[in-house]
């Protein structure tokens, strides 16, 4: 299955979950968290730290979010941890453990 990078039409396809996940933290910028001002990397990194550090009230009222939206991005955190070693990402990165 190969893993397509949305960010911004990017468009660039990789072989695991990982390689993807790694790509959106190191190739696209940064992004701050319109909840609370935290710099995220992009893509699922921000999908993540968004849905498990706030309320998806706050994340609508933040982002003008609707509800498809919110659905499209819970499915893509879904599907990412499920398929993923996030471990392996981590330590690629150079971080510390990811707790789930």
């Amino acid at each position: 299955m190969p893993w397509e990078c949305g960010i911004d039409g990017c468009g660039e396809r990789f072989g695991t979950p990982e390689d993807l996940v790694v790509h959106q933290s190191t190739d696209h910028e940064r992004r701050e968290c319109k909840v609370c001002g935290v710099v995220v990397p992009d893509g699922y990194l921000a999908i993540r730290h968004a849905f498990n550090e706030h309320s998806r009230a706050e994340y609508v009222r933040a982002y003008g979010a609707s509800s498809e939206e919110v659905r499209e991005r819970e499915e893509i955190k879904d599907l990412i941890e499920e398929e993923a070693d996030l471990q392996t990402v981590v330590e690629r990165l150079g971080g510390e453990a990811v707790q789930s």
